[in-house]
């Protein structure tokens, strides 16, 4: 079946040549009208992909939880700029919030603005926030001024990459193009970038947006105060490999078929985002188990199983897939990005 952004991308590399592997990503994505996140809710088990505030009220509860005891080392201020970046349906927000009310005056001093794009998304974030004051963004360097909390929950893994294949002693830049009318893999023109030594064949892969946001979010929180919180999976040192994948119901789909109609993904490069947001301070990167297992995730589970006896078999299941290394405890990681000033924050202290 011939979808409508496949023959808009085989029309475009038929008359143009083959296309960045960063543009056929970002098309896939987010064209306007056939976009995966401009006309679809990707998430929960009727979706193509279920993401930890989806599994469990406590992961939501404890960020707001660590953002306020955050506040509080920054000195109570008052207004506080609440951001959040890609907030899917809104669930981890409404966790988010319902924890923060246990100190009013933190709850009392938040603006909250979601950055989102989809216009799908903005109407589940509506439903499910209703009767919150907030702002939507479509990027994050529309935020106001002042001290800033921000929580980027899965987000950077979906912005555009490039991909570069090493052949011989060039880097070459990878591209998409068409084989017998099927997408493809070829190689494009030689480019100069700094990479980790590789070898006939790696594929190296660098994401600018990523790097551009976390250079502006850095800036803002080291110039007015704040921290950012970065959950996602990825590795924590650059690193040689091919990480784009894609995912359909729920399954590893083939990246370069039917565009438009999965999800795309690479990994976060956590040290390059850590470079990126000087002169802001980058906290350690832990595995989300060993994070939440010292914000308390699982004496907020037994309290959950006690207080609800009847689903305490889906609460310990939902807490065992947050934490243990089978499941999302050590493939998910997690970095705080902080004002200069602010010493160790919880989550990250031994």
């Amino acid at each position: 079946m011939t979808r409508p952004l496949g023959e808009l991308l085989r029309r475009k590399i038929a008359s143009s040549g083959p296309i960045p592997v960063a543009e056929f990503m970002e098309q896939c994505l987010g064209h306007p009208a056939y976009g995966y996140y401009m006309r679809k809710d990707p998430l929960g088990r009727a979706g193509d992909f279920i993401t930890s505030p989806e599994i469990s009220q406590i992961f939501g509860e404890l960020i707001g939880l660590w953002a306020a005891v955050v506040w509080q080392i920054m000195g109570e201020p008052e207004p506080v700029v609440l951001a959040e970046l890609g907030p899917g349906r809104g669930t981890l927000m409404a966790d988010f919030l319902r924890a923060a009310a246990r100190v009013p005056a933190f709850r009392r001093s938040l603006r909250i603005h979601l950055v989102e794009t989809s216009p799908t998304l903005r109407r589940r974030q509506r439903e499910t926030l209703k009767g919150t004051e907030l702002v939507w963004l479509d990027d994050v360097r529309g935020l106001p001024p002042g001290p800033l909390l921000l929580v980027a929950n899965e987000f950077f893994d979906a912005l555009p990459i490039r991909q570069f294949v090493r052949r011989g002693r060039l880097w070459i830049e990878r591209r998409v193009g068409l084989n017998d009318g099927d997408f493809a893999f070829i190689d494009g023109p030689p480019v100069d970038i700094a990479a980790p030594l590789a070898g006939e064949g790696d594929i190296f892969e660098i994401n600018q947006p990523a790097r551009d946001i976390a250079r502006w979010v850095g800036q803002r929180i080291a110039s007015e105060g704040g921290a950012a919180l970065v959950i996602d999976y990825g590795h924590p040192r650059t690193a040689i490999g091919d990480t784009l994948q894609a995912v359909r119901r729920h399954r590893p789909a083939a990246v370069l078929e039917d565009p438009g109609e999965a999800d795309l993904t690479a990994h976060v490069d956590f040290q390059a985002l850590a470079e990126a947001a000087r002169p802001a301070a980058a906290s350690p990167v832990v595995p989300q188990g060993v994070f939440l297992r010292r914000l308390g995730v699982e004496p907020r589970a037994d309290r959950l199983m006690a207080a609800a006896p009847e689903t305490a078999a889906d609460v310990a299941s939902a807490c065992r897939r947050l934490i243990e290394p089978s499941g999302m405890g050590n493939l998910f990681k997690v970095m705080a990005i902080t004002h200069p000033g602010l010493p160790n924050l919880p989550g990250f202290i031994h």
